[in-house]
């Protein structure tokens, strides 16, 4: 093999073939990358619940207060009764129900 050719296939490369490829990949777009959001922790069943009843009670004091703030002449209208309703549930009764437990994963 004079000259330093060597027979098509062959599988060892020289330097500036490596430097010739290495360059050849770099100039050639790459896809962004992408990144997964990361999922939220899991919670177990009686987490989710007790989280769901914080909520509401908090969503029963925002009802509350914004009752309050109705003008007089919208105390008859559907909102104050909606928002009536809100304030009338008994929350203490749904926060004493425990849920099943569920499946093993609980």
């Amino acid at each position: 093999m004079p000259g330093g050719h060597r027979p098509e296939g062959s599988a060892a490369l020289s330097n500036a073939e490596r430097q010739a490829r290495f360059r050849a990949r770099r100039q050639t777009p790459q896809p962004p990358l992408t990144i997964k959001p990361s999922r939220p922790a899991r919670r177990s069943r009686s987490r989710r619940w007790n989280d769901a009843l914080a909520e509401m009670f908090a969503v029963q004091t925002e009802c509350a207060a914004w009752f309050e703030a109705l003008p007089e002449s919208l105390r008859d209208s559907a909102t104050a009764v909606a928002l009536q309703e809100m304030i009338d549930l008994d929350l203490d009764a749904v926060a004493a129900v425990q849920p099943p437990r569920g499946y093993g994963r609980d």
